[in-house]
């Protein structure tokens, strides 16, 4: 076959048509397993699979096994399949999340059929937005424009899926612990941030993103929409301030920890003395 002819001819966004597609048919899958379980929390565990579905169909047609095999997609790969891993272990035989109880109640009736686009189309649609590094990389071809920021992007990367199982572990070992009942975790990475493991996901997806700024595959001003939108899921969206809704209510020591710790970069705890000022 001769050099100029393309296996894999499609134009990115035919390419990112059928990825939008592909995660769309998985996320409506989805749906119909929590109608059937009444669960609409199985979709946390999915979300990472939903972003992996979309940068794999779509680095697959342009760029066929390879843009399967690149580095940066093994690393995707690696951060979706232990998080899906992560949360559908820590909440299985647990009830419905608190947070989609309330979003149950707020659209009642007839929310099993509400949900398919109030949760499930919403967030296919994100993952979509958040797999286009992956797409832009196979657009671009394997070979890096710029290899020291290839480089860069793998390491911080791969050192953000590191940080994220590490405060993930650690979490995890503090709830199985009986006399952490009712105490803030503040030892380990949580001791620097509230979030440690949000931080991890933070990094894992602007490295990705310098990934397809070092093959050139970052040209499009689309891309750069990955890292902002995970960005702002994180800390301003579904992140940070869901997870801490209510929390000084559930947890006493939660004040104090919010006024020593940073809510998401990391950095040293500052001491809270008991009139709540702090140094």
């Amino acid at each position: 076959m001769p050099e100029s002819v393309q296996l894999y001819p499609l134009s990115s966004a035919l390419a990112l048509a059928w990825a939008l597609g592909a995660t769309c048919l998985l996320a409506g899958l989805t749906w119909l397993l929590s109608v059937a379980k009444r669960d609409v929390s199985v979709v946390d565990g999915v979300w990472s699979l939903l972003i992996l579905g979309s940068a794999l169909v779509g680095s697959w047609l342009l760029n066929g096994a390879a843009g399967a095999t690149h580095p940066a997609m093994l690393l995707l790969a690696a951060w979706a399949l232990r998080l899906a891993i992560h949360i559908t272990w820590r909440g299985w035989g647990e009830p419905e999340d608190h947070r989609y109880q309330i979003i149950r109640e707020r659209n009642q009736p007839n929310f099993a059929f509400k949900s398919l686009y109030l949760v499930f189309a919403l967030q296919a649609v994100l993952a979509w937005i958040v797999s286009f590094p992956m797409i832009a990389i196979a657009q671009a071809g394997l070979d890096a424009a710029v290899p020291w920021l290839v480089m860069a992007g793998l390491v911080l990367a791969a050192a953000g899926l590191l940080y994220e199982a590490l405060a993930d572990w650690q979490l995890a070992a503090f709830k199985r612990d009986p006399g952490s009942r009712g105490k803030v975790m503040n030892r380990g990475l949580w001791r620097y941030s509230r979030h440690p493991n949000y931080f991890g996901e933070f990094c894992v997806w602007w490295g990705l993103f310098l990934v397809a700024l070092g093959t050139g595959g970052a040209a499009a001003a689309w891309v750069v929409l990955s890292p902002l939108l995970m960005s702002t899921l994180l800390m301003k969206v579904s992140g940070v301030p869901m997870l801490e809704n209510g929390m000084a209510e559930r947890r006493p020591g939660y004040r104090d920890y919010v006024l020593g710790t940073n809510a998401f970069f990391p950095g040293p705890s500052r001491t809270v003395h008991s009139s709540g000022g702090q140094s």
